[in-house]
């Protein structure tokens, strides 16, 4: 950049509207036009990827900044619980980085930055400011896993007074119950989990609403009551031979292990399924034999999966540890009945998909991770059940309301189920959905930083892997923020003023990639102001307009530093969350 434009750059224009071409309503301010959510939804795809609409971006820069205690509280205020789904988290973020697309390398490693901010952040408990003062409602939340604690955070903030009842004897739900301790130490649960009951939610555990506690008598006793008691209904698979012993279901598995630290399996076992669980049954078996001196030349495992390799719903990386680890996969066979003697499990019949062809698989146990559904058992004997949708008071939140899923569409499902709450109990929703535009200078990397390679995961050697022991150990503060850089900040917004261009074609021959800078004969735009489409120009002479493709800019600043009339501004955008009724301007971003 010359001089003059070092210059020109320390003056911030004034807050105006932006014409009607304009990607945005203003500049900068406040804005909530369906525009200007349609620009944040094209430019930043790994943050519309995200259920919860954690800020990546951000947050990536306050790593890259070496600040992970600002880092920790953007994913703390959008996602509630960083250090968990920074390990266990199912990344739909990462297939939609910008960083991944065709000739730009890999994705980045979003997750793992998630959990270097938890890891390097500041390890007292990090309290966020409430939103509201106290109303004086009461909300009762049944189940105290990750949707069930998101809706206690959320309504404590809107100053809301909310208890927790868990019939475990500890709150955390699945977190606890169903992922081993090698993926997620429970120290890691338990802090989290401390951060939100400090805040002023009342935990109370071993208490089984509909035994303990009469649901009627909870709803008499509160404004407002939210179902969030997650699947905890097996699914069992009703084929030949299902009530041979030796076949249980994967969760009672999970937690039997996971609150004893064993469980007899014999000599050979087969897992079934192809997800999250599947996963975690295998390699928490495979932990088993190996610490009671089962493995041996005859020791068994293995995993069966009805479909391919690539519709398993597993975490990136997870098929990998499990090859690692010693545990063969076989895909394509359907299980078709149960083999017994004397009323004993000895094995299992599959078939391979697609054909006839039938084999046996000798076993001692069968652990089926074949998915779960809600358990409405609880509520069937409570007054004016099972009627839940003609009681305006009571509300269904994450899985128990959509099925399993994941930890971060559970969280996600439960934000929106705070917003309704909320609505209900006040007569009107508390916050407010908008863009918030400032105006930027620089964006604060190098085109060096394009080159960087994707860092791996450190691991534990596989001598080392026990029950207890986390087997990805996490970068170390300085790879953190080597990965962190590698992100482009597609929260940052590159446009040309057409106003002001002229029309050359510098930018035009700057451009690092083919499609993220276009010569356009016409761009259409819908009744709201969203783009729709366009036309390209086939030369100079059809061009009406030079206009920056959001989605395939990688923002590089190579058109800013190449205009010779500075037609081409810079701004930085984010989604945030206000107080309805707030001037623009004066945006508080909440979760």
């Amino acid at each position: 950049m010359d001089f003059t434009k070092q210059i020109k750059s320390l003056f911030v224009p004034p807050v105006r509207p932006h014409s009607s071409k304009a990607e945005l309503w203003v500049r900068p301010g406040t804005c909530s036009a369906a525009k200007d959510f349609q620009w944040l939804e094209t430019s930043v795809p790994c943050q519309k990827a995200c259920p919860a609409g954690t800020d990546i971006p951000a947050y990536l820069a306050a790593i890259a900044d070496g600040d992970p205690d600002t880092a920790y509280q953007i994913n703390l205020r959008d996602n509630v619980f960083p250090a968990v789904l920074g390990r266990v988290g199912s990344r739909p973020c990462e297939p939609a980085c910008r960083h991944g697309y065709d000739g730009l390398g890999q994705p980045v490693a979003i997750c793992f930055s998630k959990r270097s901010a938890a890891d390097f952040k500041n390890q007292v408990p990090v309290l966020l400011e409430p939103w509201f003062p106290c109303t004086g409602k009461r909300v009762a939340v049944i189940g105290s896993g990750v949707a069930g604690l998101t809706v206690a955070r959320n309504l404590t903030l809107l100053g809301h007074t909310v208890t927790v009842y868990e019939k475990h004897n500890r709150p955390g739900g699945m977190l606890n119950q169903g992922i081993p301790a090698f993926r997620l130490p429970r120290e890691i649960i338990a802090r989290e989990i401390r951060q939100i009951a400090a805040l002023g939610v009342e935990l109370i555990c071993n208490t089984e609403i509909g035994k303990d506690l009469a649901l009627e008598t909870l709803i008499a006793q509160s404004d407002a009551v939210v179902m969030a008691a997650g699947t905890l209904r097996p699914n069992l698979l009703n084929i030949p031979g299902h009530d041979l012993k030796g076949i249980r279901h994967g969760l009672d598995f999970l937690l039997e292990v996971n609150e004893t630290g064993r469980s007899h399996i014999g000599k050979r076992a087969i897992v079934v399924g192809g997800g999250f669980t599947a996963m975690d049954c295998a390699r928490t078996a495979r932990r088993l034999g190996a610490q009671t001196a089962e493995l041996s030349d005859d020791w068994i495992l293995k995993v069966f999966y009805r479909r391919s390799k690539d519709e398993m719903r597993v975490t990136p990386g997870e098929l990998e540890e499990l090859g690692n680890e010693g545990v063969p996969l076989e895909c394509h066979a359907t299980p078709v009945a149960y083999l017994g003697e004397d009323g004993k499990l000895v094995g299992m019949r599959f078939v391979r998909t697609g054909t006839k062809e039938e084999f046996d698989i000798p076993a001692d146990s069968v652990l089926l991770a074949t998915g779960q559904f809600p358990d409405m058992a609880w509520t069937e004997n409570a007054a004016g059940f099972p009627s839940m949708e003609d009681s305006e008071n009571i509300f269904m939140a994450g899985d128990f309301a959509q099925g399993a899923t994941s930890l971060i569409e559970a969280i996600a499902h439960a934000k929106g189920v705070v917003t309704e709450v909320d609505r209900f109990l006040m007569g009107r929703a508390q916050m407010k959905d908008v863009v918030v535009v400032e105006n930027a200078t620089a964006i604060g990397r190098t085109r060096a930083m394009d080159e960087l390679e994707r860092q791996p995961m450190p691991t534990l050697p596989l001598t080392g892997r026990g029950l207890p022991n986390e087997v990805e150990t996490g970068y170390d503060a300085a790879t953190a923020q080597e990965e962190a850089k590698r992100c482009y900040r597609c929260n940052f917004k590159f446009e040309i003023d057409q106003d002001k261009c002229i029309k050359c074609d510098w930018c035009l021959k700057a451009k690092p990639r083919p499609e993220c800078i276009l010569m356009l004969k016409e761009l259409r735009h819908d009744a709201e102001g969203c783009i729709v489409s366009w036309d390209v120009a086939d030369s100079m002479r059809e061009m009406n307009m030079i206009w920056i493709n959001q989605d395939e800019c990688i923002r590089c600043g190579a058109c800013l530093l190449a205009c010779p009339v500075d037609a081409i501004n810079l701004q930085k955008v984010a989604f945030s969350t206000e107080r309805s009724g707030e001037e623009h301007g004066t945006s508080r971003t909440v979760s």
